[in-house]
């Protein structure tokens, strides 16, 4: 399961992976130090971890994805 998180940050400096990151803590009410770049830190597509309850977390994901 993917979300798409678009960013206006410039790819320069590491900057759209922390506005990325701190995009989805925002979106997921999460502090910014619970997200983690699990892989991805030079590419497009990125897998972070969230630090949280995992029952509010997927709550909050269907939310964001909507019905599929």
């Amino acid at each position: 399961m993917a979300l798409v998180v678009a960013v206006t940050a410039r790819a320069v400096d590491g900057k759209a992976t922390e506005a990325a990151l701190r995009a989805v803590a925002d979106a997921f009410a999460v502090k910014r130090r619970a997200v983690t770049l699990v892989a991805g830190a030079a590419s497009r597509d990125k897998v972070i971890d969230i630090d949280g309850e995992a029952g509010a977390l997927s709550a909050r994901r269907d939310a964001l994805l909507g019905p599929l």
